[in-house]
């Protein structure tokens, strides 16, 4: 199986001007987006919150989320990202995925369009 990255603008939730251009593993496994540290306190997005996470040799490890917002192929959203640190990859995480409305495709290896849904009352 292969792996499949994307290029993704990543930019302050508040001010777009405020982003950076970066090439971004696509990992469907991957809950949380992570974006180097100091690339996010570059553009002024603070953490919010610190976490653990696991990891998958069963050992686990801390690190700090904030949010930022993710545009790919003309789509945009904001999603919670960890603020990586050095030996941490960049990802694009499902929640990211989520709010842009893209979902991996694991044969064709690419992202499309997820079938949104509503369930609402009607009338």
């Amino acid at each position: 199986m292969g792996l499949t990255s994307v290029m993704v603008r990543i930019s302050h939730p508040a001010d777009r001007a405020r982003g950076i251009d970066a090439e971004m593993l696509v990992d469907s496994g991957a809950i949380f987006s992570v974006v180097p540290a100091d690339e996010l306190h570059e553009l002024g997005i603070a953490p919010e919150k610190t976490e653990r996470f696991s990891l998958a040799d069963g050992s686990s490890l801390t690190r700090q989320v904030g949010i930022a917002r993710f545009e790919v192929a003309g789509r945009s959203g904001g999603a919670p990202v960890i603020f990586g640190e050095p030996g941490d990859a960049w990802l694009l995480g499902v929640l990211s995925l989520e709010s842009l409305g893209l979902l991996l495709d694991p044969f064709k290896r690419e992202l499309r369009p997820m079938r949104l849904v509503l369930y609402a009352a009607t009338p």
